[in-house]
Order: C-alpha cells, then structure tokens, then sequence
C-alpha cells in the first residue's frame, strides 16, 4: 500500500510540474502524423497507464527487454516501437499465460512503470513513409532515389558482392544473406523492408526497372527460389537480405529526430535493438 501510495504522489508531483501524459503524447503525434487514422489499428498502447506523466521518450524498432532496460536506466518512461512488444502483429498474450519470459517481461514493465505505444501502420501511411525516409538518409541514397518511386533508387553501378559488402559495413551487419550471381553488374535497386511479403517481392523483381531487390525477411522457398530460378534463366535478378530489424531501424532513429521537431521540451532518445542473429565462424 505504501509503494502504490508513494507512486500515486510521484505521479501528482509530476502533472504539477506541467509534464504531458502518454496519452497527450500520442495525441500530439497522431496530429503531426498528418494522415487519417484507422479504426483498425496495430497502433496502440501495448502496457502501462495512458495517464503517466512522460518523463522521456525512447524510440525503438522493437521493445525488447533490453531496449525496456537501457530505457528505463537513462529516465525515458514512454517506449515507442515499431514492431510488436509481445511477439506477435497483434500482441496477443492468451497462449503465452504462465510463461516464464512473457511474466519477466511483464514484471520489468510493471515495476518501472513504462508505457509502450506502437507506431507501425501510420508511421508508414506518413507521407512520405518515415522507415522509407530514414533508411534512405541512412544509405546515404537520397540523391538516387526515383522521383516517381520512394522503393526505387538508380546508383552508380556496382556489383551485387560489393552492394552487399557495402551493406554489411555500413549497417554493421552480422548475417545478410544473398540470392544471385555476386559478380552482376547492377545499377537498379529495388527495396521492400521488414516483413513485405513474397508476393510484394515477385511483383517488384517482375519489374525491369529492379535488378537487385534488398528485403528485410521472406520465405526461403518463395522468394529465394524464385531469384534462383531466375538467376538459372539468365535474368538480370538478385535479392539481398538485410534482415527484418536492420531493414527498417534505421527509420525509427529518424523518428526520433523527427518528434524533436514538436515535442522540443522532453527528453527524445532513439535506442537502436540490433539484429538478433549472428554468423556461425
């Protein structure tokens, strides 16, 4: 009773202080956002009071326990995430119940009062789309980007071997992973981030105006074989995996430059979760 009493005045003294809640954060960003939003949304609060005073905002492709602990640690209570929190599109929990990770998870959340609040669907339906903004000022390819198309880019010519070199160092990538000849000579890149689906995938490589396509993830007997085969075939086609979290994080370090613009007076941090995987030596 004492704790929650002790947390009930700590959240008093801070709306006294003038501190904006969660929920006037969010409200603010939906407004910044400018595009209508949807009834149907992925895009909202996972845990935690909407009402908590907002000490600080942490920006994150995903909120891994990690990302909760470094978050908590530097002061930043709202925790926004592009991915979900608790392993699934929709978050749901009912087949999790009693396991251990989902509780510590939850314990860590609860004890430090964090709210987590996702920003998928309309952070891409922003014009332009904010990952697709933030990973182009991170390939450093604004100047090759199609004025017609924000998923294309025309780029001094290069080899698929040295286009993925080139990746993995200027993402510090541990595991791409390439499907094609490495020695084809492209200038046409193509780029569907995150989870985009192979349907997504075939329907851009079917384009001449794609040689290599650079994805975040997809199904190995879909995509894969797919620019197999058409490698087979003597079509001008490659793919480069960059993974689902180095596809798209670069987009929600924007996103945090981004709120500064308009949220001037709280403390705005983006917190990087990195790739989860690592190669086999």
């Amino acid at each position: 009773m004492k704790i929650i009493l002790l947390l009930a005045v700590a959240a008093g003294m801070l709306q006294a202080a003038g501190l904006l809640t969660a929920r006037q954060v969010i409200e603010e960003i939906r407004k910044q956002t400018g595009v209508q939003w949807r009834t149907q949304t992925v895009d909202t609060f996972k845990t935690g009071n909407p009402d908590t005073p907002v000490t600080g905002i942490a920006t994150t492709f995903i909120a891994s326990l990690d990302v909760l602990r470094r978050a908590a640690a530097s002061g930043k209570n709202l925790i926004i995430t592009h991915e979900p929190t608790f392993y699934n599109h929709l978050d749901q929990t009912a087949e999790l119940e009693g396991d251990a990770v989902l509780a510590a998870k939850r314990a860590f959340l609860e004890k430090h009062r964090l709210v987590v609040w996702r920003f998928h669907d309309h952070w891409h339906m922003r014009k332009p789309d904010g990952i697709l903004q933030g990973m182009t000022q991170a390939l450093g390819w604004k100047k090759f980007l199609s004025s017609q198309d924000q998923r294309l880019y025309v780029i001094p010519e290069t080899t698929v071997e040295r286009l993925a070199a080139q990746l993995r160092r200027r993402f510090k990538a541990r595991a791409i992973r390439v499907v094609g000849d490495p020695a084809l000579k492209i200038t046409k890149v193509g780029f569907a981030p995150g989870a985009s689906g192979s349907v997504t995938h075939l329907k851009a490589l079917g384009r001449d105006e794609v040689e290599v396509l650079l994805v975040g993830e997809g199904n190995e007997w879909q995509t894969a074989e797919y620019v197999r085969d058409a490698a087979a075939a003597g079509q001008r086609k490659a793919v480069i995996l960059l993974g689902h979290v180095l596809s798209e994080e670069a987009g929600m370090e924007y996103c945090a430059r981004w709120l500064k613009t308009f949220l001037s007076d709280l403390p705005i941090e983006f917190i990087p979760a990195g790739e989860p995987f690592w190669a086999a030596k």
